[in-house]
């Protein structure tokens, strides 16, 4: 018999919270439909500008992940000879290496997209998107062991060049190495 009780309350006060928030936007008075208006008029100002502050911020994030990556995981274990054929712990760092340069290349990428969002970063995108571009075959050849000193320097050259177009724009892009799980998330 309480169970009942508790069902069929349970029950109205669905309906009555389904109600409160369905009956407010059926009305037709002009009064609620203006102050909507003006509040989403005011919103889209507000985001727009935002847009512009958090495209730089991002641009800036995504690059010094990527540069982090790539210094950390490609450019020291190239330089200690870590890839070389018999090296201690070649595997590892194939592996590795192979994750760093697909994170990499999505992380350039995403600062590509970053930078268009703002109108003075926009200018470069289209300068950098050829050498990031170049990227995306190097981390198969990587993982597979086939990468040449080239390929390596591909990669410190591609970051070398945001960080000068980042620099211009008056942005700074640090090496800011992403763990292991980040790594793996791409």
């Amino acid at each position: 018999m309480f169970a009942n009780a508790r069902v069929r309350t349970s029950v109205t006060a669905a309906v009555m919270a389904g109600s409160l928030l369905v009956l407010p936007a059926c009305s037709s008075k002009s009064s609620t439909s203006n102050s909507v208006t003006g509040a989403g008029a005011a919103a889209s100002a507000t985001s727009s500008a935002d847009r512009v502050k958090l495209a730089k911020t991002k641009f800036v994030l995504n690059a010094s992940l990527a540069a982090g990556a790539t210094y950390q995981w490609l450019y020291k274990p190239f330089k200690a000879g870590t890839f070389k054929k018999g090296a201690k712990g070649r595997t590892a760092a194939l592996i590795k290496g192979g994750l760093a340069g697909a994170f990499t290349y999505n992380r350039l990428k995403a600062a590509l997209n970053d930078a268009k969002g703002d109108p003075t970063l926009s200018k470069a995108t289209t300068a950098l998107s050829g050498a990031v571009d170049s990227l995306k075959a190097l981390p198969s050849k990587i993982k597979g062991g086939s990468a040449t000193d080239a390929d390596f320097n591909q990669y410190q050259n591609v970051i070398n060049s945001v960080k000068s177009t980042a620099g211009q724009d008056g942005l700074s892009v640090t090496d800011k190495v992403p763990s292991l799980g980040q790594l793996s998330q791409g």
